[in-house]
């Protein structure tokens, strides 16, 4: 049987500011509570992108996808393929857990996903999970949840292409082939990326990256996306997912941390599902990610880093009736390294857990989670969630939840040669939210207040050891508003947000990398074959430094983006844009330097099954 709550968080239905407000959004979402519901029905705050989304913005790194989504900032160090970190809610970067096809990704040493190697052409939908989710998932959900689900095909055999050429000298490209039947479905897609870039950083012997290298710093990406799956006679539903990316970055850097990085990330996973009975569903799953890098000099080699995560669940979804939900389940992880540095420890696993309650009761909905985990490292650790909303018509709702979640810290900061300490504690966090949606005929609107408090966040000291020195107090405010105008689609997003270090010698002062205020606002037009959009994109202040220094504030900054699309023929459609098209000079990392205006031209072909 299907289930399904009929009531909403604030937030729910609101979608990247790319998704057109007339055009059927995204039915189902499954990463806010581990299970299958409507977008317009789940109790927390969440954005999808869909792969409409993707191809309309000519987008040609994921964070160009995820640039504009509300309660998210970026920054970046020097261009295509430089290392990205991505902020949720103004927590740290390494407080963002990151998932693909549900197997949680990203690097044990550094705590962080390589945004900049997932390449777009694979991904078929992103769901971004606003708040803490650490009751449902673990360590690391702070800020909140990522999961990237890749191509998955099905339908007749169906094969597409597309090519783009532009500025930097840039050229990508990607061959596909998707099909299935009654019961089986696959599709397998080859991705190419290739820019010579531009000088990544502007530093000297004394700041940024500290050498002075004015050259272009390139960027190569090849990736291969297999997914495909089959559904039993008995009921059994079985998929796999497989997404290899190998990489090569240049930068600017020294003897001691490179100036070239070779990558590969690799995901693998599989899944099972089949009905118990008919109000008891099971879920199995298990996968293993990758996240390997080897930096070398001028040519030479001189270090590796390579993690591994396994992870296996067992879930368990008991329909109590139409309206109410129980799930429970366990989750097991296990992290290893592999390092030419003599990290202390090198594995650890984790075990955990997980039950969850969700129950709608007229114009009342409640959701509550529990979790249990238990760290090698760091012994047992509980979370909790709790979400309400009342819907006070068939238009509005107003919302509340509340949530804590934890941060086992990372192999770098523990165990790093001359730099972690092993006695550091597991970063803790409590977070409130409240507020209130509601849609009509002029379209859809949300507007969401958090505060998240966090205790025992991860300092350095004076002999810049790290310790657990600081606590954090992180404010803010979300908008979302989707509409039309004089057949223009209008679609908006505005996060302001204060956070603040309230503890420590820098208390008072805002957390680095994080911008105070930004904004993005699409208008769109279909005109028969023709469709042309704008966008303006702008950014208040930043520091690059804890302390706030004067010297290491970053302005802000406004971004205009055209673009156009002209459908040749069924299946076929060229497209234009031009980035940055006031040519405007900024930087999200003091001494990065980030692209300037560039134009790009996309030759797609994709028919319709």
């Amino acid at each position: 049987m299907k289930y399904k709550l009929s009531a909403a968080l604030l937030g729910a239905v609101c979608t990247h500011a790319y998704a057109v407000v007339n055009e059927t959004l995204p039915d189902i979402v499954v990463t806010a509570t581990r299970t299958a519901q409507s977008a317009d029905a789940t109790l927390a705050s969440v954005s999808v992108i869909t792969r409409q989304d993707i191809v309309r913005l000519q987008a040609q790194s994921l964070p160009d996808v995820l640039r504009g989504v509300a309660g998210l900032t970026i920054s970046n160090s020097g261009g295509a393929g430089k290392a990205t970190s991505v902020h949720l809610r103004g927590t740290n970067a390494d407080h963002v857990l990151v998932l693909v096809d549900g197997i949680k990704v990203g690097s044990a040493t550094t705590g962080t996903a390589s945004f900049q190697d997932i390449p777009v052409a694979q991904i078929e939908r992103i769901e971004i999970v606003r708040g803490p989710r650490a009751s449902l998932y673990g360590s690391e959900a702070i800020g909140g949840v990522i999961q990237i689900f890749t191509r998955k095909g099905g339908g007749a055999l169906t094969p597409s292409f597309s090519a783009m050429a532009g500025s930097y000298g840039t050229f990508n490209s990607m061959f596909g082939l998707s099909g299935g039947g009654e019961q089986g479905w696959f599709n397998a897609k080859l991705n190419q990326q290739d820019t010579s870039g531009f000088n990544a950083c502007r530093g000297s012997l004394v700041a940024g990256c500290f050498v002075n290298e004015p050259d272009k710093d390139g960027y190569r990406n090849l990736s291969l996306g297999l997914r495909g799956g089959y559904r039993f006679d008995n009921g059994v539903t079985a998929d796999f997912n497989a997404l290899q990316a190998n990489s090569a970055s240049k930068s600017d850097g020294s003897i001691f941390a490179g100036n070239e990085t070779k990558a590969a990330q690799l995901v693998l996973g599989g899944s099972a599902y089949f009905a118990a009975t008919e109000q008891w569903h099971m879920t199995l799953r298990g996968g293993r990610s990758q996240d390997n890098s080897d930096l070398f000099f001028n040519g030479l080699y001189i270090d590796r880093y390579n993690t591994q995560r396994d992870s296996m669940t067992w879930q368990n979804d008991i329909a109590l009736d139409s309206r109410q939900l129980i799930s429970a389940g366990l989750d097991y992880q296990q992290d290893r390294i592999e390092s030419r540095r003599a990290y202390a420890q090198v594995a650890r696993s984790n075990r955990a857990l997980f039950g969850q309650y969700q129950g709608d009761f007229g114009a009342h909905s409640l959701q509550a989670s529990l979790r249990r985990d238990s760290n090698q490292q760091f012994g047992g650790h509980d979370t909790a969630g709790l979400g309400y909303v009342y819907a006070i018509n068939d238009t509005m709702r107003l919302t509340a939840s509340y949530g804590t979640a934890f941060k086992a810290p990372t192999f770098n900061q523990l165990y790093y040669p001359g730099f972690g300490s092993a006695a550091l504690r597991p970063e803790l966090s409590r977070s409130m939210e409240g507020g209130v949606a509601g849609h009509g005929t002029f379209g859809k609107w949300s507007l969401n207040a958090y505060q998240t408090d966090i205790t025992d966040l991860i300092g350095f000291d004076a002999n810049f050891t790290p310790v657990n020195i600081n606590t954090a107090r992180l404010n803010g405010l979300e908008g979302q508003l989707q509409t039309q105008l004089a057949d223009w689609d209008i679609n908006g997003t505005l996060t302001l947000q204060d956070p603040l270090q309230t503890s420590g010698v820098n208390q008072g002062k805002l957390l680095n990398r994080r911008a105070t205020e930004t904004m993005r606002i699409e208008a769109a037009r279909d005109s028969g074959a023709y469709r042309f959009a704008g966008s303006l994109y702008a950014e208040g202040r930043r520091f690059d430094d804890l302390a706030n220094t004067g010297t290491k504030r970053l302005g802000g900054y406004g971004l205009l983006d055209v673009c156009a699309e002209y459908r040749i023929a069924q299946g076929w459609s060229m497209q234009g844009r031009i980035d940055n098209l006031l040519d405007k000079r900024y930087e999200t990392a003091q001494f990065y330097n980030q692209a300037g205006r560039g134009l790009y031209f996309t030759l797609n072909y994709q028919p319709r099954n």
